[in-house]
């Protein structure tokens, strides 16, 4: 499997996600525009010193990140989905691909492949979204459960 951050904006957030795909031997793809410098010392203290095991991908915009990675199949998530992600039978060539924190993947990527959009169910109503780190690990222990991986 691979995460996909597009356009990720909170150093801290990418740094814990790092260092999650260190843990689980994930690759990494940052899309940009990046919210931050990749030497950004709130970065590296998050993936603390573990960014030598991150296999990290870094592309210059999504049209290059299709191009080079060549995904198989992606898997989109997103509040505004409709499905949750525990309906999805994940493979391992899959990539998981999570938005930006403060206003999350655009919609012309969900309009695209609605079919592949999922979301993390959330009860409470006055909580707006998960913390990205967090919602990626939720995804990708998934998918690595469902491959027997855990």
């Amino acid at each position: 499997m691979h995460v996909v951050l597009f356009e990720p904006e909170i150093p801290p957030n990418t740094g814990s996600v790092a260092r999650l795909c260190a843990a689980t031997l994930t690759p990494l793809h940052l899309i940009e525009p990046l919210g931050f410098k990749i030497d950004d010392k709130h970065l590296k203290r998050a993936g603390l010193d573990y960014w030598e095991f991150v296999d990290l991908r870094v592309h210059k915009s999504w049209n290059d990140f299709v191009a080079s990675a060549r995904p198989h199949r992606l898997w989109f998530f997103s509040k505004r989905a409709v499905k949750s992600y525990t309906t999805a039978e994940y493979s391992s060539d899959d990539f998981l691909v999570f938005g930006p924190e403060t206003r999350g993947l655009p919609q012309q990527l969900l309009d695209a492949e609605p079919n592949v959009a999922l979301r993390i169910p959330m009860m409470g109503t006055g909580v707006r979204s998960l913390n990205l780190s967090n919602a990626v690990s939720i995804v990708l222990y998934e998918g690595l459960r469902q491959l027997g991986k855990t």
